[in-house]
Formats: structure tokens, C-alpha cells, sequence
């Protein structure tokens, strides 16, 4: 089964079981606090408006607050701890909620029948979500330890560390699943004793690709702690792909804060955690990216109106600017702007727009003092392709100028490109790759303090700038 369809199983499970525990819920309220009569007919009890209503929407609820906790991620690694603490703590923070927006409004005889209202659906949802997740989840940990499912797995590291890792991981009964499909060499390391027992697969450089290409679903580190720089480089990829990885633990003063250290029966690792954000702060920035991009279209539409309009009676051409830019882990997509430059204004290559640049139309100056020519952004926050906040996305042409410069520009790959950004509101546009280079040090700042009231206070301050009248 792969990962799609294990997720739309969980997804399955948890639907049907807030179904059946609403209805027994509901079951029980009729019968046992309001008291009706045992010959209650079953058709008045389906065609109850706040019976139907729950049905329809109460399973969606909890497959929201499910995905906000990230239970839906890194499915095929969970355990039967794991789902009972998270299976509790989701329902009793879901039954809250509940009780506060649709329960508390009940006509009751005393506050006892609240308690047992709410310890009557706590009960309901936490067993019937519980038991079906902890069939599933046993019967993945059963193939996984008959190797039915396993892990595709690379090691950094080519000596005897990595050895020993390798054999103990190979040797393991019952098996934790990974397929070691070959090791990244230590550039410091002149004997490749692993070598003896899986392929070469390349260096650090070749990282991205070798992920790409081979379906790595883990990477474990084995490189001794003299060996930092090495360690160093191989953080700056972490995030780029959505994989689990780990390291010796004598790795933990490096990477204090960010680890987590687990037992794999004998041999301890450290999980590390790359995550800039929290998977709950994630999922509302997304949620907040799409509905406002979403509000922002539509209110915005008259000025959607007048753009149009201008840019058609200016100049010659097409409303939209479509252009390649870079994206999250390097893949490029299509920018929407309004056009606010002549036709051919590239004709001779990329070249990046001054201040006083001829170049612009007489509407296009208006365009970019007013940001609007950047409304069109909010269809690419609607494509998943960018978000509110985040560094502005570059073309490959300059992406390649700066990483001459400043190589850890590719960190920046690691999130989605935004709309606006701490770059732009500390330093403004850049009009060469120099002054792109030195923007980038705002934009570093704000990966390693992101958070949604990071997000807040940038874009809060943006609207000042714009109101001032500021050019960012």
C-alpha cells in the first residue's frame, strides 16, 4: 500500500468513526437525557435536522483538527503509543470545543447532564477513533518488521562508524524496515570501508539529486564529531525534502535544540527535527495563505478592474507577466504579475529594474509605487506555489550570480517564496546582485525566527510602508 493510499485509509477510519460516534452520541441524548419515549420512531430520528447536520459536518471537524495535530504525516512510521496520546489528546481537545459551540446551548435539568454529556462523547469519539487506528497502525508495524514495507535509506559517512550503523541496522531482528540503497562519501574520510558492502553514490553535491532519483524516504548520518564542516553542510539540506533523519549521537552539542534521541533496540540515534516551524503553525499559515489570497482576489476585484483597463489603454501587450522564478526546493513555476513594462523590455536578457528605469510605462510607475502590479501574486499563493510571507522569488539567471557569492542562498529553497518579505521591508528592492546579496541576510533572519506572528508583524509593517508610501 503506499503512501497515498494509507493516509486515505487513516482518513476513512477517522471519518466513519466520528459518524458512528455523533450518531451514538445522539442516540444517547435522545434517550437517556431528554427522555423519549422507546418507541421513538428511527425516521424522525434520521430526519433530525441537528442529527443530519452533525453527520454531515462534525466527521470533516475532526478530520481538520487530525491534519492541524499531524497525524496524517509520516504515516507509515507510527506507533501504538503514539496513537493513543494523540488519539486522547485531539478528542478531549475536539469535545471542548464541541461542548462550548453546540452543547452548551442544550436545555438541561442541572450541570450534571453537561458532565455526562460531555464524558458520553469523550468516551465515544477517543474509543471508536482509537480502535481502528490501532488496527491499522499494528498491522503496518507487522509488515514493516517482516520487511513486506520498507524504508529506502542512504548513509553520509563511508567509515567505520557508518559500518558499524550498517551492520547493526542489516543484522536487526526484527527489522526497522530501511533498505540501505547506498552512502554519500566523507570528503575527509580516505578509506571507504562501506564500500564493502553498499554502492557509492556520489558527495554532498549530489545529495538533491541522489533523493530525487533513488526515493529516499531516510538518511542517517555516521560522520564523527572532528568532522563539522561536513555536518555543517549537510544541515543546510535538511527541510529540503520531507524525510526523516538521523545521527550518531555524538553529534548532540552541534545539534542542541534540534534533536530528538530514540532507541532503535541497541542502536540509538538522534531524530532531527528540521522543521523551521511547528506542523500546526504550518498548517494555519497555509490556511491563512489561501483564505486571505482567496478574500484578497475578491475585494481586490475593482482594482483588478482599473488595472486591466489601464494596462490595456497604455500599452501595447498582455495584461499578465508570466515568468519563471525558483521556488521551494528548487523547482520553478510561473509568477503572475501585471504587466508594467513595454513589450521586448528584456529583448537583450535579464535585466533588473532601477528605480528610473525607461523601461516602465507611464501606468506601469503607478503599478509598482501601488504594488498592484503584484496582486496577481495571490494566484500563485491559490496554486500552493507561494505564501504571504516568505523571500521573494528570484529568477535562476540571478539565482545562479548569488550563489557564486553566498552559496547558503539555497537555504532560502527551504520555504515557500511569499509576497512579501523581511527583505523587502528592511531593505527594499534590490537593482543589482550585490544589493540581492545583502538582502539575503534579512531573509535568513526570518527563516530562523519564522512563526505566524513573525508573519503577522511583517505584514502589518507593509502595509505601513505602502500607506507612507514607501517603496517595497
Amino acid at each position: 500500500m503506499g503512501r497515498k493510499k494509507q493516509i486515505f485509509t487513516y482518513v476513512i477510519s477517522d471519518y466513519l468513526a466520528a459518524t458512528i460516534a455523533w450518531g451514538l452520541f445522539f442516540l444517547f441524548r435522545k434517550l437517556f437525557i431528554e427522555w423519549l419515549p422507546p418507541d421513538y420512531s428511527i425516521l424522525g430520528f434520521i430526519e433530525n435536522k441537528t442529527f443530519f447536520l452533525g453527520i454531515i459536518i462534525l466527521p470533516v471537524f475532526w478530520i481538520i483538527i487530525h491534519y492541524i495535530d499531524g497525524y496524517y504525516r509520516f504515516i507509515f512510521r507510527k506507533t501504538i503509543s503514539e496513537d493513543f496520546i494523540r488519539t486522547l489528546r485531539i478528542s478531549v481537545i475536539g469535545v471542548i470545543v464541541l461542548f462550548f459551540t453546540l452543547l452548551l446551548n442544550d436545555i438541561v435539568k442541572n450541570y450534571h447532564t453537561y458532565y455526562i454529556t460531555g464524558s458520553v462523547l469523550l468516551g465515544l469519539q477517543f474509543i471508536i477513533t482509537l480502535i481502528p487506528r490501532l488496527l491499522i497502525t499494528k498491522l503496518n508495524i507487522r509488515k514493516i518488521r517482516k520487511h513486506k514495507r520498507f524504508f529506502n535509506t542512504i548513509l553520509i559517512g563511508s567509515g567505520s562508524c557508518a559500518v558499524k550503523i550498517f551492520q547493526e541496522l542489516s543484522d536487526k531482528k526484527p527489522t526497522d524496515g530501511n533498505k540501505f540503497i547506498g552512502f554519500i562519501k566523507n570528503p575527509s574520510t580516505k578509506y571507504l570501508e562501506l564500500g564493502n558492502y553498499l554502492p557509492d553514490l556520489g558527495n554532498l553535491n549530489n545529495l538533491p539529486e541522489i533523493i530525487n532519483t533513488h526515493n529516499i524516504d531516510e538518511i542517517i548520518i555516521a560522520i564523527p564529531d572532528e568532522d563539522q564542516n561536513d555536518l555543517l553542510e549537510i544541515i543546510n539540506w535538511m527541510g529540503y525534502s520531507e524525510i526523516t533523519v538521523k545521527a550518531i549521537p555524538g553529534m548532540n552539542n552541534i545539534l542542541k535544540g534540534k534533536v530528538k534521541l530514540t532507541n532503535i533496540l541497541g542502536t540509538p540515534l538522534l531524530v532531527i527535527n528540521h522543521e523551521l516551524m511547528s506542523f500546526k503553525e504550518q498548517a494555519f499559515k497555509q490556511f491563512i495563505d489561501l483564505f486571505s489570497a482567496l478574500i484578497s482576489l475578491i475585494i481586490l476585484s475593482p482594482v483588478i478592474l482599473f488595472c486591466v483597463i489601464g494596462i490595456k489603454l497604455t500599452s501595447k501587450g498582455p495584461i499578465l507577466l508570466r515568468q519563471e522564478r525558483i521556488g521551494k526546493k528548487g523547482k520553478p513555476f510561473m509568477l503572475f504579475k501585471f504587466r508594467s513594462m513595454y513589450m521586448d523590455a528584456e529583448k537583450y536578457g535579464p535585466n533588473l529594474t532601477s528605480r528610473f528605469d525607461e523601461r516602465i510605462t507611464s501606468f506601469g510607475k503607478l503599478l509598482r509605487r501601488t504594488k498592484f502590479d503584484e496582486i496577481p501574486n495571490f494566484i500563485n499563493v491559490l496554486k500552493g506555489e507561494m505564501s504571504l510571507v516568505g523571500p521573494r522569488p528570484e529568477r535562476k539567471y540571478y539565482i545562479d550570480q548569488i550563489i557564486k557569492k553566498s552559496p547558503h542562498y539555497l537555504k532560502l529553497q527551504k520555504i515557500k517564496p511569499g509576497i512579501t518579505s523581511l527583505g523587502q521591508v528592511k531593505f527594499g528592492y534590490a537593482e543589482n546582485v550585490e544589493q540581492m546579496t545583502r538582502r539575503l541576510r534579512y531573509d535568513l533572519i526570518y527563516m530562523e525566527n519564522m512563526s505566524l506572528a513573525t508573519d503577522f508583524t511583517i505584514i502589518y509593517y507593509t502595509f505601513l510602508l505602502l500607506v507612507k508610501g514607501r517603496h517595497v
